[in-house]
């Protein structure tokens, strides 16, 4: 098998790498992950202190139910391979991997 190329306008070669893995113990819910992210593929939740995955309501937030916000790949098959989220994640919490063909 070998990675799924595409080959660039200028004829250069690109890999690119999907979302694989989001590490939520890392992540610190900032959410400028989900605004970068020109696909849908994230989602922002809460987590209660059971470990629970709740609705978050971005527009009214102030019902806290949950103990923090993190965020969630909710769509992974909608990813592009363009790695926005990685590069502006400040805890590095994203795990991207090409495909394999």
């Amino acid at each position: 098998m070998s990675a799924f190329q595409v080959t660039l306008p200028s004829g250069a070669e690109w890999t690119p790498t999907f979302v694989q893995e989001l590490n939520e113990d890392k992540c610190i819910g900032c959410g400028r992950c989900f605004k970068v992210c020109p696909r849908g593929v994230l989602e922002l939740v809460g987590l209660t202190e059971d470990g629970e995955r709740i609705h978050v309501d971005l527009d009214d937030d102030e019902d806290e139910e949950y103990e923090k916000k993190v965020m969630t790949i909710a769509h992974q098959e909608l990813c592009i391979g363009c790695t926005a989220c990685a590069k502006i994640c400040p805890k590095k919490c994203y795990t991207h991997a090409a495909a394999e063909v």
